[in-house]
């Protein structure tokens, strides 16, 4: 079994995921690395922050480099100097956002290159493909996720086609994939309770090492993105990690984690980063603003990371005003040292068997998000 189960505490949930490249503790936080890397950072940096999983993207990198070059340079963990665990997503994503460029049937999606307008297409089987060349330790299946709001009619569609997709891709997997690595299906069907279930039931039917939550963080409010975590997890199996893609805030975070939630990504840590904005256990902090001009102390004061514990804010707004490279790179390690400073308090908690008094506490600093942002 890949998945350990270690502690639970009302829903939260304590446990360990074995894959070839080691094992890792959740809840996690996975920084997003969609070309072979996490934006502005070092793999070293990113590995000192304690992440134990980076993602990334298919669609990206079977355009550039491709995925056969990839292959030949020893896979994605060799190319990229990360020796830890690698998930890949399936591509599907990227292709559904590219509304004028694709064409879906029921073999897969054909599409255009947002680079160059070349043509592509994906099936099930081609992405397990792809996948496995990258050499992912964990890889999705090809899934379609439709856009909110959605009639009833388009998420039903969505999800029969997704289950056929799934039992494809699992097939393709079986048949090709080395042992050690592992494969997540993707649970569909909107905000509608009885389509996630459909879904959730055909997955475990068909039978994958893990089970994601999809299509959302789409811009939902967060309290309806709860509300669908809320009538679908329970459907989940226990012996398996539940992965929320594409989240988000840490109050997202928080209340998935209260949920059942073991594993999630988001590019905000990163893309706030390049953008002058950071976290930190005093809250979000916009270092854009003159309010910072002066203030010498450390941006966090409670952490461990060079990058929050030996820059001031007047030091780190002065190189986001000045559009220094610098600043994306310090605010960027920063954030993803406070996401996986976060997780760990989380697992602690459940572990200790304190997790509502924690969450309640850390739910202080960060309020409910009107919004879940896109991934």
């Amino acid at each position: 079994m890949s998945f350990e189960l270690l502690a639970t505490d009302g829903a939260a949930r304590r446990g360990r995921l074995t894959t070839p490249h080691g094992t890792v503790e959740t809840p996690t936080f996975m920084p997003v690395g969609t070309q072979a890397s996490v934006k502005a950072m070092q793999m070293r940096d990113v590995a000192a922050t304690g992440a134990e999983v980076v993602l990334g993207n298919t669609y990206h990198l079977m355009l550039r480099p491709g995925a056969e070059r990839v292959a030949r340079f020893g896979g994605l963990h060799a190319f990229s100097g990360w020796n830890k665990t690698i998930l890949t997503d399936s591509g599907g994503f990227q292709v559904m956002s590219l509304a004028s460029l694709r064409k879906i049937d029921d073999d897969g999606v054909t599409f255009a290159s947002h680079v160059d307008g070349s043509k592509h297409r994906l099936t099930p089987e081609s992405a397990v493909d792809i996948q496995l060349k990258l050499g992912s330790d964990i890889q999705m299946q090809l899934d379609e996720c439709v856009a909110l709001p959605a009639s009833p009619e388009a998420v039903a569609r969505s999800v029969t086609l997704s289950l056929a997709w799934a039992a494809r891709a699992r097939d393709a997997f079986t048949a090709t994939a080395p042992a050690g690595r592992l494969q997540f299906g993707i649970v569909q069907g909107g905000t509608d309770a009885a389509e996630r279930a459909r879904s959730a039931a055909g997955l475990i039917d068909i039978g994958f090492d893990g089970y994601a939550v999809g299509g959302l963080a789409v811009g939902e409010p967060q309290a309806e993105m709860f509300a669908t975590l809320d009538h679908t997890v329970p459907h989940l199996p226990a012996d398996a990690p539940h992965y929320l893609m594409g989240v988000g805030t840490p109050a997202d975070l928080i209340g998935a984690v209260a949920r059942g939630i073991d594993m999630f990504d988001c590019v905000m840590p990163s893309r706030a980063g390049r953008h002058g904005t950071a976290y930190t256990a005093q809250g979000r902090l916009n270092l854009k603003n003159a309010k910072w001009a002066d203030d010498l102390e450390p941006l966090d004061p409670t952490s461990d990371c060079p990058a929050a514990r030996d820059y001031s804010k007047a030091y780190l707004h002065h190189l986001v005003r000045v559009g220094e490279p610098l600043a994306a790179t310090l605010l960027t390690w920063a954030n993803i040292d406070y996401y996986q400073r976060l997780m760990r308090t989380l697992r602690d908690a459940i572990a200790a068997g304190t997790f509502t008094a924690i969450a309640a506490e850390l739910s202080a600093t960060w309020p409910p998000t009107p919004a879940a942002e896109p991934a």
